[in-house]
């Protein structure tokens, strides 16, 4: 059984910090792409940031240099560091495998910022 379990989110001020993480199973972790979604309410869920299969990495122009994507495939773990965080970082994070088309999601973590 694919699942992909995310954890870590929470409540943090403004320019505070918070690291997700998102734990793998049922499937070859190591040859998918992981990615980070978020959604805030009443918006589309957006794209935040890919490690490949390889390790490249790629962010949304609106977190680049604030977050960091990184992997552990050994633990089959993708994590997503996240400094200097804003009010409109607020959402829900989605953890997001992908290889070939195939997709899987995780159930989302709640992130909120706010003083």
């Amino acid at each position: 059984q694919v699942q992909l379990v995310e954890s870590g989110g929470g409540l943090v001020q403004p320019g505070g910090s918070l690291r997700l993480s998102c734990v793998a199973s049922g499937f070859t972790f190591s040859s998918y792409a992981m990615n980070w979604y978020r959604q805030a309410p009443g918006k589309e869920r957006e794209f935040i940031a890919a490690i490949s299969a390889g390790g490249t990495t790629s962010y949304a122009v609106s977190v680049t240099g604030r977050f960091t994507i990184s992997r552990e495939n050994a633990k089959k773990m993708v994590y997503l560091q996240m400094n200097s965080l804003k009010v409109e970082d607020t959402a829900v994070y989605y953890c997001n495998g992908n290889r070939m088309g195939r997709q899987y999601w995780g159930q989302g973590t709640q992130v909120t910022v706010s003083s």
